[in-house]
């Protein structure tokens, strides 16, 4: 298909979308039009990120030429209007290196001596170590596309000698993992540690690492840790569940308010808390008896959760 094909089939609806969008109260109804370009935005959403991605780059392109104005304007606006700048793969990255630079200045003058608690018999020079190896480890993955998978101790680190500088070789490693990230494209098929094989599941792991890792150092500190959530809304009620089986425990989590759950068989135990405070517990952070956790039903399990799981 040669770019001019790609690009018309693109044209007319920016158009007519745009057309829809803009037009008086007395030529369309308003409630019609949102209809109309929400179940557009819907159908849209169903396509591959990869797809998605290249209609919002053929979307502003049809923006640019035009000449300057509020059609202009209108169509530049269009992608967001219909969520195909959403990309949360983009996202993930930013997330990560908002976390790691949290974590780096959190560290950057703290004895890499103290001891972390949070990971018994660890101090903060291991726990830099492993959050750059991670990186490093994730960088290899992702630049070769890996098909089976690497050892993290078979990764070069280039590990400065002075564990005070730790903290900038993090950093460094970071920088260079989101630059491979970035430049990856999220839908191409790799080895993974997780059931996702793709390069899109990498920033995810990463960004639970740098938010878990970013706690445990908050807490050095006597800092606590805050959760980005909806804003003005403030956090949302999560909940979890706990379900014993003949051999195995089920978890189930749910990020809506009200929490629901369901599980494969009743709860013998229940957590509430708000939105990201169950996965410090699941990682063993926080105590059930924490009093960020309401608990009911019998504890038997969830005490002996940290105990089964414990990293």
């Amino acid at each position: 298909m040669t770019e001019a094909l790609e690009r018309a089939p693109a044209y007319a609806p920016a158009l007519l979308l745009t057309t829809v969008d803009t037009c008086d109260d007395d030529v369309l109804d308003p409630d019609a039009a949102v209809e109309r370009t929400e179940h557009t935005a819907y159908r849209l959403g169903r396509l591959a990120p990869a797809d998605r991605r290249r209609l919002a780059g053929l979307f502003h392109d049809t923006a640019l030429r035009e000449p300057d104005g509020d059609r202009r304007d209108a169509l530049d606006r269009l992608p967001g209007g219909l969520g195909l700048d959403d990309d949360p793969h983009a996202g993930n990255c930013d997330a990560v290196e908002e976390h790691v630079a949290r974590f780096v200045k959190t560290v950057r003058d703290a004895d890499p001596a103290t001891p972390v608690s949070t990971c018994p018999g660890w101090t903060l020079a291991d726990l830099v170590r492993h959050h750059g190896t991670t990186h490093r480890w994730t960088d290899l993955l992702v630049r070769t596309r890996a098909t089976a998978r690497v050892r993290p101790r078979d990764v070069p680190l280039d590990l400065p000698g002075d564990p005070a500088e730790y903290p900038d070789w993090l950093a460094g490693s970071a920088e260079v993992t989101l630059r491979t990230l970035r430049a990856a494209d999220p839908d191409a098929g790799m080895w993974s540690h997780g059931a996702d094989l793709h390069v899109r599941f990498f920033p995810r792991r990463l960004l639970f690492e740098a938010v878990v890792h970013l706690a445990w150092t908050l807490r050095l500190g006597g800092g606590g840790f805050t959760w980005h959530t909806d804003g003005e809304r403030g956090p949302r009620p999560t909940g979890i569940a706990t379900a014993a089986t003949t051999a195995t425990a089920t978890v189930a989590t749910t990020a809506t308010a009200p929490a629901t759950v369901t599980a494969t068989a009743p709860a013998t135990v229940t957590v509430d808390a708000t939105s990201g405070e169950p996965l410090l517990l699941l990682y063993g952070r926080y105590g059930a008896g924490d009093r960020r956790y309401a608990v009911t039903g019998d504890r038997t399990l969830l005490d002996a959760w940290p105990a089964a799981t414990r990293l």
